[in-house]
């Protein structure tokens, strides 16, 4: 009777292998040694326990295995038509942006350096001017995320006070993060007001004490309220806080710049607006509708930015010199009027019906007779403009099995994986999110996953 064990290879034999040695070439002698280690004895326990060799080979282990050492964090073509889609990296940037980024980070800046002293500078004022200018703040800061730039706000401007808030306005945001959470958190006492659905200035001004430090107001993000409601408008607010003395926080969230309702979408609150009411600080991200990196923005009196800036959580919370050189770039198109077709998620946007509608078309061919164009809804995403959707042309595939789920599978499993959806049965791919340069791509990738080698060599 053979022994099993015998058949095992041995570390060299294993190594030699012109399959793994290719992947030594790429992971390092190392890891690949521990990982062989690893598998050989996988089998050894195998061999113990059942008396016979495994089914599959030592090899073929050991390189399925060493899948798991490919980089996690991948580019992929998001066509799900979720614009600002959180699950994959929100906003994409402008080419501006990622040029700036790349400028800064190949070698030495002047991040925190002071040409004209000589000394040490502040990396906030990169930032604040442009921001100042934007926006037609006092003063500006920022920080790695708005959850972060909330958290601070209310650590440097209402320690271990009072907060005033609508009870609508207690959200969970992206990630299971609570509002009241993160006021916890900064030290403040959170005091609710008005109802679920309808709240007025009225209340406000009725739970006010001498311990209240700020009225804020918080952007609803991911779900809208619609019937018997009510709110106290900015406006209002910030009358009412001046009036008694105490700060106006406004974090609108998603970091409108401009007004949404010329792409026939629903009003979302401008971060002009707030600044122009009074507010003493207005909170924002940079990732969202406003196009760039990954940001949390303050900006207002310069009072309340300074004593943000001056606190010991703010350097906890900095962004990186990249990140800064980003964001600069993506405002200054802003600035330039021409952030439709610059910035990537306003480009999305506003994109025409009758160019999709091409698009979608040419996708739907790559799949023979599995694909039709139809009609479908894009949406904002990343808790921008919840309920809105945007009439665009998806590709429809009907898989030729029946199983849209595994259809979506093998289209993430591809290089780079396409991200789809599924509706009724169909998986569907939306152009509107996906970069017309991607187009060829996504057609020889429909082409293959679905086994339509004669329509492939077409595409090609």
């Amino acid at each position: 009777m053979t022994n099993p064990y015998r058949e095992l290879p041995s570390i060299d034999r294993l190594l030699s292998d012109e399959r793994v040695a290719e992947l030594t070439e790429r992971f390092g002698h190392d890891t690949v040694l521990d990982l062989a280690r690893a598998v050989l004895d996988e089998q050894r326990a195998t061999i113990e326990s059942t008396g016979a060799m495994p089914a599959d080979g030592v090899v073929e282990l050991l390189l399925s295995r060493g899948s798991l050492l490919e980089d996690l964090l991948v580019p992929v073509i998001n066509a799900t038509g979720v614009v600002i889609h959180t699950n994959l990296g929100r906003a994409p940037l402008a080419r501006s942006a990622l040029d700036a980024m790349q400028r800064v980070s190949v070698g030495y800046s002047t991040l925190e350096f002071d040409r004209e002293s000589g000394g040490r500078g502040s990396r906030q004022r990169h930032l604040a001017d442009s921001l100042c200018r934007v926006t037609g703040a006092e003063a500006a800061m920022a920080v790695n995320n708005n959850a972060a730039a909330l958290l601070l706000a209310l650590a440097a401007l209402c320690d271990d006070r009072e907060v005033v808030i609508a009870r609508g306005q207690l959200v969970e945001i992206g990630g299971g993060v609570r509002i009241p959470d993160v006021m916890r958190q900064s030290g403040v006492e959170l005091l609710e007001v008005g109802t679920t659905n309808r709240t007025y200035v009225g209340d406000y001004e009725a739970a006010l004490t001498e311990q209240t430090a700020a009225l804020l107001r918080v952007h609803s993000s991911n779900f809208a309220m619609i019937g018997f409601t009510a709110e106290a408008s900015i406006e209002e607010l910030a009358g009412l806080a001046q009036r008694r003395g105490v700060r106006l926080l406004d974090d609108v969230g998603s970091g409108a710049l401009i007004d949404t309702r010329q792409y026939g979408l629903a009003y979302e609150p401008m971060v002009q607006e707030s600044v122009a009411a009074g507010a003493d600080v207005v909170l924002f991200s940079g990732d969202k509708l406003l196009g760039g990196p990954q940001a949390g923005i303050a900006v207002g009196r310069r009072e309340a930015i300074e004593a943000m800036e001056r606190h010991p959580l703010a350097r906890a919370m900095r962004m990186d010199k990249a990140s800064i050189a980003g964001l600069i770039a993506t405002l200054r198109h802003y600035q330039l009027g021409d952030v439709a077709e610059a910035i990537p998620v306003w480009r999305m946007i506003a994109a025409p019906i009758d160019q999709l509608s091409r698009r979608a078309r040419r996708w739907s061919r790559a799949c023979g007779p599995y694909g039709a164009a139809i009609s479908g809804q894009s949406t904002v995403g990343g808790g921008s403009l919840p309920g809105q959707e945007l009439t665009t042309m998806v590709c429809a595939v009907a898989p030729p099995d029946g199983d849209a789920d595994a259809l979506t599978a093998r289209l993430r499993a591809e290089t780079p994986p396409v991200i789809a959806r599924i509706s009724d049965g169909r998986v569907l791919l939306d152009p509107r999110t996906v970069d017309a340069r991607e187009d060829r791509q996504v057609e020889l990738t429909l082409a293959k996953v679905l086994g339509l080698v004669w329509l492939r060599d077409r595409v090609d």
